[in-house]
């Protein structure tokens, strides 16, 4: 599914994210990023998500060598990921249900269609019946979750979440990483960056760890 070969981001100024990482997943599978703040964990991940691109090395998903995509296949590519930050990015003057449908509306689903993905969506992270609110009227958990919907509406291959809880208490933090691992049961692969030990010790998946760019 995925596998890293050699990777190194080296920023200009010479700043070295990733050092010759080797990294590999197998269909199906989650696992959690961690290290030091700094370690490298949004890098990886944003060379995943093609937000950027490798300085050297190569970076396979699916059999596909990403970092060779031309620039009119990286949007088709990044439409088969789920995406989903610290904070949520939600448009407050669009409704939750509107939230999650942008992703639809961007492949041109029909209406009908549109409107049964996000109703699973948001049934699935329990805010189906907040659809028609506004995010402003929403808690902090409430718009992760919306954030998470919209990442996973179009039943994305790969998931990924760069810091998801790092704004929540530790109960809507459990909450979140459960949405997550069921999403991950129905064959979803979902790679967690997080720097909270404590609440992923619990939780039977792999933990990968970066310290200063490097795979410990």
């Amino acid at each position: 599914m995925i596998k890293f070969n050699q990777v190194s981001k080296r920023y200009p100024g010479g700043y070295e994210a990733l050092s010759e990482v080797n990294f590999s997943m197998e269909k199906g599978e989650m696992a959690f990023l961690t290290g030091h703040s700094g370690a490298g964990k949004s890098t990886l991940l944003k060379l995943l998500a093609m937000l950027e691109k490798p300085t050297s090395g190569q970076i396979t998903v699916n059999g596909t060598h990403i970092n060779q995509l031309k620039k009119k296949d990286i949007a088709l590519y990044r439409r088969s990921l789920g995406i989903t930050f610290q904070s949520p990015h939600l448009l407050n003057d669009r409704s939750v249900f509107e939230n999650v449908a942008m992703p639809l509306k961007i492949k041109g689903l029909s209406v009908m269609k549109m409107t049964k993905r996000v109703h699973a969506a948001l049934d699935m992270v329990g805010l189906l019946h907040k659809g028609k609110m506004l995010p402003l009227h929403l808690s902090g958990g409430e718009q992760q979750r919306v954030g998470i919907a919209r990442a996973v509406v179009h039943k994305p291959q790969l998931l990924l979440a760069d810091e998801p809880t790092g704004n929540l208490d530790p109960h809507l933090s459990a909450e979140v990483m459960k949405i997550f691992a069921d999403f991950n049961q129905v064959g979803v692969n979902v790679i967690i960056a997080t720097h909270d030990l404590a609440l992923i010790a619990g939780m039977r998946h792999r933990i990968v760890m970066l310290r200063e760019g490097r795979l410990c």
